[in-house]
């Protein structure tokens, strides 16, 4: 653990988003599990990762761990789990190039509910990213005419809108520890699949992708950005997630053949385009701040 706490924040938070970029390509490599019996799995996997991360953590003061994360992190867990479904169920659905790039809209969501939640100004610049994002967004959406890849297109919303309301959780309580909300969004989820399936036990190989998903890509990917962000500046933690967004087509394309339509690619770049500008606003402000 010492050893991952001293790599370089920056270096942590590329391992998190290099470890999350597998996600999709996980997903399309089930051989006969349903979207349901995977989201058990891969949550069940995810919840025993951030248990022994915990335990290891606090050891006898786990207990107290989630005692003081208290109603926050509860609420930061139910909300996160929302998002694991709606990404297990995107992923399943439509594109993993679709499902990215509209996960990278979460910088511009946190914009949006930070106007009216924190009363934070939106800048002209803020404003034309949120204008080109959804230009984006419809080019992609818009394309998707049948039912299914629809739905996981809308599906794929959840992910950026749960994130961005976490945020806004931990910046209103931000001595609160949301380690444990991610155990919360864990099991959450890991119920919700056991509920909707109509049943658990699935072939070993889609159990072992299961662990992969939970303990690599989530498990991993979650601690690894947790600690880097402690020592990371928001906006190049933002820059440096986009790497997720990028990287993720580009494994479905070259180890399950999955090419993106041209609307997609279309409306994927203007939607990059937008969070990339916002990020330039964010970085610019930074630099302004420092300078004063």
């Amino acid at each position: 653990m010492n050893i991952i706490r001293n790599l370089p924040g920056p270096l942590l938070i590329f391992l998190g988003a290099l470890s999350l970029s597998f996600g999709g390509l996980i997903v399309k490599s089930f051989e006969g599990a349903t979207l349901w019996q995977i989201l058990f799995w891969r949550s069940l996997f995810f919840s025993l990762t951030v248990l022994a991360f915990l335990t290891f953590s606090y050891k006898k003061e786990i207990f107290k761990a989630f005692y003081d994360s208290g109603l926050p992190g509860f609420l930061g867990g139910i909300i996160l789990s929302f998002g694991f479904c709606g990404y297990v169920f995107a992923m399943y659905n439509t594109t993993v190039a679709n499902t990215n790039f509209i996960i990278s809209l979460q910088i511009l969501f946190l914009a949006i509910f930070g106007y009216f939640f924190l009363k934070e100004k939106i800048n002209t610049i803020t404003l034309i990213s949120i204008i080109l994002a959804m230009t984006g967004v419809l080019i992609m959406v818009g394309n998707s005419l049948t039912p299914g890849e629809l739905s996981g297109n809308l599906a794929a919303f959840t992910m950026p809108i749960t994130f961005a309301v976490l945020i806004m959780i931990v910046r209103k309580f931000p001595t609160v520890d949301m380690v444990p909300a991610q155990f919360i969004a864990g099991i959450s989820s890991c119920l919700i699949g056991f509920l909707l399936s109509t049943k658990i036990m699935i072939s070993l190989n889609d159990i072992f992708l299961g662990f992969l998903a939970g303990f690599f890509q989530v498990g991993f990917g979650f601690i690894f950005i947790t600690i880097g962000a402690r020592t990371t500046p928001s906006a190049m933690v933002g820059i440096i997630m986009l790497s997720e967004s990028v990287l993720g087509p580009i494994w479905a394309f070259l180890f399950v053949s999955e090419r993106p339509s041209t609307f997609g690619l279309i409306g994927g770049a203007i939607i990059l385009s937008a969070v990339l500008l916002q990020f330039y606003t964010l970085l610019n402000r930074g630099k302004k701040n420092v300078s004063n």
